[in-house]
């Protein structure tokens, strides 16, 4: 229940978020919006106010803007003509469109920095394992102890400690560590290790043979830091997005690690059970995934209409009823394979077991 529960503020969230963004830049340019929408289908309950009504529908996995003039052959009058989606001028339709993946991505980019204002749990330095027989054991270093300093710089999370063994390219390191009161400094030639990375892809790094003992503080920081912190995490997502699209269409990334909402539930109440950072970071990462999924090049979706409508800016001329409509089928089957895809995978993974 927490889970279901979990999901439908995560994809309630979003889907205004990515809506919003399209309501607030069709009025800024003086477009008509009739409904305003969270989920498709059947109203279940709304309300008016203006011109503009405001619904929550049957179908949560989704939501829409409806401006004037868009669906249906209603006759327009003239002044409905002027305030329709279509009277507007390329430039205005492209940034009305571009708005919901771009609120997307400004959400994410907010909630990570609010993330590290909250606080986010770091792994220390301590050891907790020393491997036997590699080169950490064989300079002498020991469980428990704390390390502090490598090659002379400073660390005390784990992640920079790793980071710099990675970054020195197998040359030897000097390892500096406090052990009770006593301060002892170690130098070592890391080996080679070769291991899977996020992708599955076989990268081989330098390693020095030494686990963390898990010791887990939460770093909180002030506004600039968190402002600094939070773009650079926004920006290595995004950057995550977009490589692991890539390696889905380049079959690096297998089709099976594909989700649904299934997934999305079961992860949104892990997440909420962690706490509330974890729950928020979750949901920056989705809104980012939703922002740049809207903006590929896939009629039915942002990125489609915005593809026709750079083309009309290029041209001078829009592009053609007909070649629009059947891109849009084709879109639509390209969406629906994804959807049954995603729900197969779910089934797989947490009903049948072969996930």
């Amino acid at each position: 229940m927490v889970s279901i529960i979990s999901a439908i503020i995560v994809l309630g969230v979003l889907i205004f978020v990515h809506e919003l963004g399209h309501f607030l830049f069709a009025k800024l340019f003086g477009v008509g919006v009739e409904k305003f929408s969270l989920g498709f289908g059947t109203k279940v309950v709304g309300f008016k106010r203006g011109e503009t009504e405001y619904l929550i529908s049957a179908f949560p996995l989704g939501g829409y803007v409806k401006m004037v003039g868009e669906g249906g052959d209603v006759e327009l009058s003239e002044e409905e003509k002027a305030r329709s989606f279509a009277a507007k001028p390329p430039l205005q339709r492209i940034a009305i469109v571009a708005a919901g993946p771009v609120f997307n991505l400004l959400f994410a980019w907010i909630a990570f920095i609010a993330v590290f204002m909250i606080g986010v749990p770091s792994v220390t330095t301590k050891i907790g394992e020393v491997v036997k027989d590699k080169p950490a054991a064989q300079a002498g270093i020991k469980a428990e102890d704390v390390v502090t300093a490598i090659n002379g710089r400073s660390v005390d999370r784990w992640d920079e400690f790793a980071k710099e063994i990675a970054e020195g390219a197998g040359k030897p390191v000097s390892v500096q560590v406090k052990r009770g009161d006593a301060v002892h400094s170690f130098t070592m030639t890391p080996e080679t290790r070769t291991a899977k990375n996020l992708f599955g892809e076989n990268v081989t790094t330098p390693v020095i043979g030494v686990v963390a003992a898990g010791d887990v503080v939460i770093d909180r920081f002030g506004p600039v830091d968190a402002l600094l912190k939070g773009s650079v995490q926004s920006w290595n997502v995004v950057k995550l997005t977009v490589l692991s699209l890539v390696k889905l269409v380049e079959r690096t990334v297998p089709l099976d690690t594909v989700g649904g909402p299934i997934m999305i539930a079961k992860m949104a109440g892990q997440q909420a059970a962690a706490g509330g950072a974890s729950f928020i970071a979750f949901m920056a990462l989705l809104s980012v995934n939703l922002g740049i999924l809207n903006l590929l090049p896939v009629p039915i979706l942002d990125g489609g209409h915005l593809f026709f409508f750079f083309i009309e800016l290029v041209t001078g001329r829009p592009v053609s009823q007909k070649t629009r409509e059947v891109a849009q089928q084709v879109g639509l089957v390209l969406l629906v394979g994804l959807m049954l895809l995603a729900f197969y995978n779910d089934i797989a993974r947490y009903f049948v077991g072969q996930g």
